[in-house]
């Protein structure tokens, strides 16, 4: 089970995924970075996208992943609210399902420029849960 939230930073905004899986926990970094934009419980898992990402570390899958999904979202005029990934350490292959935005039903709050290497982590905890969090850009 993938769970989510942001945190306070300054002008742009943190964003949190947590899970029992190394997924999990990328499609919470996922959910949070949509919920930037609107409320991803509004969003219709309609159409699939498939992303792909390889990194050195972790962290960097991290980034390049987020960064994947602010590229799609933009280039596509799309919101996603539904990841199915498959992902070790250093590489990441997913569909992301969504929709067109629709600025009456979406109400777009902002838009995300970009997630940043500020805060940038993606780990196992001692307890076994993944974490994985940066600070996007708004």
């Amino acid at each position: 089970m993938q769970r989510w939230e942001h945190f306070p930073h300054g002008a742009d905004i943190g964003l949190r995924g947590r899970g029992g899986t190394l997924e999990a926990a990328l499609a919470g970094a996922a959910t949070a970075l949509t919920a930037v934009v609107t409320d991803p419980q509004g969003v219709a898992p309609r159409v699939p996208v498939k992303v792909r990402c390889q990194a050195p570390s972790p962290d960097f899958l991290l980034l390049d992943w987020l960064n994947s999904l602010v590229y799609e979202m933009a280039t596509r005029a799309m919101l996603f609210s539904r990841f199915d990934i498959v992902a070790d350490a250093r590489s990441l292959e997913a569909t992301a399902w969504g929709e067109p935005v629709d600025i009456e039903r979406h109400q777009p709050a902002v838009e995300v420029k970009g997630a940043t290497l500020t805060g940038l982590g993606l780990a196992q905890t001692p307890g076994g849960d993944w974490v994985a969090e940066c600070v996007v850009d708004v």
